[in-house]
Order: C-alpha cells, then structure tokens, then sequence
C-alpha cells in the first residue's frame, strides 16, 4: 500500500471513531444526568414507592366468639376445620388436578364448578378453597399425594359448631359465608371462607363475635406474591356472649315439642325477665348451613308445615284464645263491672241482639262467679262482662301486660301481634266497631294475636306483683352485664291481681278446672295456669249439628291448643308459655306439656346461681343470680290466695 493511501485510511477511522465516541459519551451524560436526577432529586420519592411496592400488608381472621349457657355450657364453639385449596397459577393444569383430588377423597361435582368459575374471575396467585371440614384421613391422603397434585396445599382453620343442634337452632342461629349485600367497607368480609352470623343471637352479635383481624406484614414480588413474611400481630378473638338460657332446659324443652307435629314453648323468670328456655318445633341442624347441605335436605326444610326455619316462639302469632280470659277479667274489675261475688248464668250461650254466642260447653255451666268461670273456662261470663266493659278497656288493659306490640326482645325475629279496637278498626278498614266483635274478643278470638313470648310475658306480669318486666336472653357481652332485675310498677291493684291467680290456681288444683288431669302432686311444687284453643276457622251450625269434632277436621283446620302457667303458686317464680299448633285434643294438650317443663325447671331451679362470664377461663364458681345489690340478703317471694 502506498503511503498516501494509509494516511487517507488513518484520517477516515480517526474521524468516524471520534463521532462514534462523541454519540456514546453524550448518551452517557444523558444517562448519568437521568441517574442523578432519579437518585439525588427524587431518590427519597422512589424509594418510599419501592417499599410500599415491595412489602404488603395480609390480613389475619379473627376467632369468632363463642356463645354459652348461663352455666357457661357451649352452645356455639369453633373447631378446627381442615380445608384444601389450590393456587391455580401452580397447577399446571388446573382441571386436571381437581380431578386428581376428587379421585382421591368425596367431592361434588358443583364445588369444581365453583371453583373453576372463581379461578377465572379472581388473581391467579390467590388460593382459593376446594373443600373445608375435611377428616383426617382425607388430609392423610391429600398429604400423600401432593407431589402429584400441583398447586394444592392443607390449611388449618376453624369451622362453627353447634352442640345442641336443633334444640338451639332458632335461639342461637348459624353463620354462613358472606354474600354481596352483606359486603361493608369491612376488608375482612373478604377473608376466604369468612361467615358471618345470619339469624338468632349469632346475627344480633355479630360484629362483637367477629374479633378485630390481625394483620402480617408479607414481603412481596412485583405482580404481587408473597415471599416471606416479615413481622405478624395476631387477630384478637371475638366477645364472648353469656346467656340466661339453661342449655339442659332447652334440650328437654325441644324433646317434649317434638312429640307433636308443631309446637313452641317459652319459660322465663317471673321477676327478673331472664328466659330460660325458647324452643320451637319442627327446628333443623344449624350446622348444616355451616358445612353445607344437598338440595334434596333443603326441599325437606322447605316443604315441611311446620315450618322448620320459623321461630314460632317469638314470630308465631296466635289467637291468644282462653288465655286472654284474665285480660278482660282485670278490665271488669277495673271498670268496677265485676268483683269477686258477681255471678252469671251460662246456659251454654249468650244472646246479643240476634246473635248466639256458644259457650264451648254445650249445656252451659250453670251459675259462676270469676274464680269458677276461671277455673272452668266459661265462655258466656266474660261474655257478658265484655259487653258492660267496652273493647276499648280490654285492649289498654291488654296492652299493658305485653300484648299487641314487640317487647323490645334481642333476637329481630320477634312479631309484635295484634291487639284490636276501634281505633284500629277505623285505621285500618274505616267502618265501626259492632258490640259483637267485642264479644268474641273477650275470650281473645277475632282479630287478636299473640306470640308465646308475650303471653309468656302477660302471666309473668300477673303473678309478680303487677310489674312490667320484659324478656331478656342476653346475660353478659364479655363481661359486661346487659339484663335488668328491676322494673316498673304498673299500678294494677293487688287484690285485682289476687283475685285472678285464684283462678288460674283453680284451672289447675280445683275440683273442677280444665287443666285438672296435669296438677303437680307435690304442693311445694304445684303449678297454677289457663287453658285455651284459639279456633282457626269458625265451626258452622251445620258441623254442630252433626257433632264434628275438632280431631275430625284436617291438620290445618284444627284449632291451636294454649296453656299458660306458673310456679310454684305459693311463691311464683317461673312462668311458660305453651302453643301446639292444631292440636289434637284442644286445650287439654297443651297443658300436660308446662306440667313437664315447670316440674323440670323447678327441679334445675336456674334462678338460683348464675356462672359469672369472667371467672368462666379460669376458677369458675357459682354466684346468687341475679345480681345481688351490696346489703341486699332478702328473698323475694309473694303470698297468693
């Protein structure tokens, strides 16, 4: 190569190199002037957004609390629950593994459905339940086996429970998973598997069960999965809920309704208002709304008469038939119309203008004063006194013992009944009242409803002195106490109140009264009470006249049976309600069942000791209940006629 060739080569090179380098070190400065920008000026910026990026905040499920007898029996516990999930991004093929698994342990064709529909709709890095309250040995198998079900893992939770099963169903409810009304700002709604409380007392408490969620501080991967975690606060356990009821006492309670086709009970504390026992028959397992249940199970539930998910004893409503006899009995004697020696005839009927009015005894019973007409539940003298009294008296009187409106009751399933008049008659259909209609009111037919809570509540109110207490179930919130002992006077006077507790004695203990066939040997023990049958459709002359009975009618055309009772009579202390629904035998079988729940409860006598919620962890003992005021060692007791 000649020289000048060379030099013209060296010259190209140079030239083309210095611009190569001067393009790479102007990009450099660009870059390092970035860099500077990112680090000095904005560094403290990005580096706060990294670690938000890269450590995330999971939530913890709280324990729910549990719910306990007043002795601190369980009525709704946790248990521990072992439940499979997948992480779809894991499984290779995610049909294919839940395949696998159903080959492995039971599982029903709608939960792959689920969730194979939940995995294409949710993050695929989120677990996502298969299957909860599996047995040990299906978690043995599914342990065996991972190595060939990708994406699949065991976790330990906790799964409610309910002990007494369908003795406290309608008291207690159940829990089930959360839907999308029940969806608040609440961020633990959206726990996997998260149930909340959804009738009964597991509704009404269900925020102070929930416990406050813990959280861990998880560290993370850009698309946001968890690498390790970091640091963890527990979740706080939910408030214990103590209450008034006797859990051997309900269990009985339940037993002896189930020998009917429908019935429901109700037994409180004459003084303090605490319910004891609150059953209603048909009832279900609660815990199979936890677990789950087929579709052939519910249309059992759905199709029975009784209907089973109703709690009769606070949302049946019932004409409160002869039970209502003391109502217009306190009326007459308020009004002055009656006392203790007014008598009427019956001669099986009373005659209003052209209307007859049938005594339920068809010969009548001859001359009664009040306790006789109590005590053999004659229809004509309250028949009569209602005509002198007027409708209007009945109803206030009515009303003050608890009738025709809610009682203010925790569980929100409660019904407020109906209590009639002329006001409401004006309201609701704008026409007058007929004397008539007060007639068939006085002996609580017509238009009157009540539930077995309040006439639980209206005998209460009568054989405590005239005070207004009100039904409670809840003892203790932790232990925080939520029940009252006192409560107003209602200035009804003594003797009023005397003079119709004799009567309801006789029902029971007299020679003659209706309820004779189920007295209390044991006079320490001895029970007072009202029958009564609340007709549900009204018998025509015609079946009358061809002597048709009550057992002769179909199930749903039968009339109620009804008793309310109180013991012991010597010095009242607790009271029962009772309804059988289109029971057969009329009154009379009503009555034999608060024979058997008031002997029962006196023998457990529940009044006596209340389990304090906050000594129940640790030594338990057995206190004075209720609570007892510093100072206080009187017993409260009253004398009856």
């Amino acid at each position: 190569m000649l020289r000048s060739d060379y030099d013209y080569g060296e010259k190209f090179f140079s030239r083309r190199a210095f611009f190569v380098g001067g393009l790479q070190l102007a990009g450099l400065g660009v870059l390092g002037a970035r860099l500077a920008w990112l680090q000095i000026a904005q560094g403290k910026r990005y580096k706060t957004l990294s670690d938000k990026n890269r450590i995330n905040i999971r939530m913890l499920a709280p324990s729910r609390g549990q719910i306990v007898d007043r002795f601190g029996v369980p009525l709704a516990v946790n248990e521990q629950n072992y439940r499979v999930l997948i992480i779809p991004e894991k499984a290779d093929d995610l049909k294919k593994s839940l395949s696998m698994l159903q080959n492995l342990i039971s599982i029903e064709d709608d939960d792959i459905k689920r969730v194979i529909k939940d995995a294409s709709t949710t993050a695929k890095f989120l677990p996502l339940i298969i299957q909860e309250d599996l047995s040990w040995a299906d978690v043995a198998k599914v342990e065996v086996n991972l190595p060939d079900l990708p994406g699949l893992f065991i976790d330990t939770g906790e799964v409610r429970t309910y002990p007494y099963r369908h003795a406290t169903a309608h008291v207690i409810g159940y829990v089930r998973a959360v839907s999308k009304k029940d969806m608040t700002n609440d961020p633990v709604l959206k726990l996997p598997g998260f149930k909340i409380g959804k009738t009964g007392v597991e509704k009404v408490y269900d925020l102070n069960m929930r416990g406050k969620a813990g959280a861990a501080e998880v560290e993370v991967n850009v698309i946001g999965r968890e690498v390790r975690e970091l640091k963890r606060k527990d979740a706080s356990s939910g408030v214990r809920v103590t209450l008034t009821i006797d859990g051997e006492l309900q269990r009985f309670m339940q037993d002896i309704l189930a020998t009917h086709k429908s019935a429901s009970a109700v037994i409180m504390d004459a003084h303090t208002g605490a319910i004891y026992a609150l059953a209603s028959h048909p009832s279900f397992d609660p815990n199979m709304f936890v677990r789950g249940f087929s579709q052939e199970q519910w249309q059992t539930i759905m199709d029975d008469p009784g209907l089973p998910q109703t709690n009769k004893a606070i949302a049946g409503t019932y004409p409160p038939g002869s039970t209502f006899k003391m109502i217009t009995a306190l009326a007459g004697l308020k009004a002055g119309v009656i006392n203790k020696h007014t008598t009427v005839t019956c001669p099986g009927y009373y005659e209003l203008g052209r209307d007859k009015f049938h005594c339920w005894k068809k010969y009548g019973h001859g001359k009664v004063n009040l306790t006789e007409a109590l005590a053999q539940s004659c229809d004509t003298y309250f028949y009569k006194m209602s005509t002198e009294v007027g409708i209007d008296a009945i109803a206030d009187m009515a009303r003050r013992f608890g009738l025709g409106d809610k009682l203010g009751f925790e569980l929100t399933e409660e019904k407020a009944g109906l209590i009639t008049d002329k006001k409401w008659k004006r309201d609701r259909y704008g026409k007058r009242w007929y004397p008539g209609e007060t007639v068939v009111s006085s002996i609580g037919q017509g238009g009157m409803r009540a539930t077995p809570l309040q006439l639980a509540v209206m005998t209460a109110r009568m054989v405590n002195g005239g005070h207004a207490v009100k039904p409670w179930i809840t003892g203790y919130l932790g232990d925080m106490f939520l029940g009252r002992t006192e409560w107003d006077d209602m200035d009804i006077p003594p003797e009023h109140l005397k003079m119709v507790m004799h009567g309801m004695d006789m029902v029971v203990n007299g020679k003659t009264g209706t309820a004779r066939k189920s007295r209390i040997e044991d006079d320490g023990l001895a029970m007072g009470g009202k029958t009564g049958t609340s007709q549900v459709q009204r018998i025509t002359a015609e079946q009358r006249r061809l002597g048709i009975k009550n057992a002769d009618l179909p199930w749903k055309q039968r009339h109620h049976a009804l008793f309310v009772g109180y013991a012991p009579t010597h010095a009242p202390r607790y009271v029962c309600a009772v309804v059988i629904e289109h029971g057969v035998g009329g009154s009379s079988a009503a009555a034999p069942l608060a024979k058997a729940l008031l002997e029962q409860v006196q023998a457990r006598d529940p009044a006596i000791t209340q389990m304090q919620p906050a000594l129940i962890e640790g030594e338990g003992i057995l206190q004075p209940w209720p609570p007892k005021k510093p100072g206080d060692n009187k017993t409260e007791k009253g004398e009856v006629e």
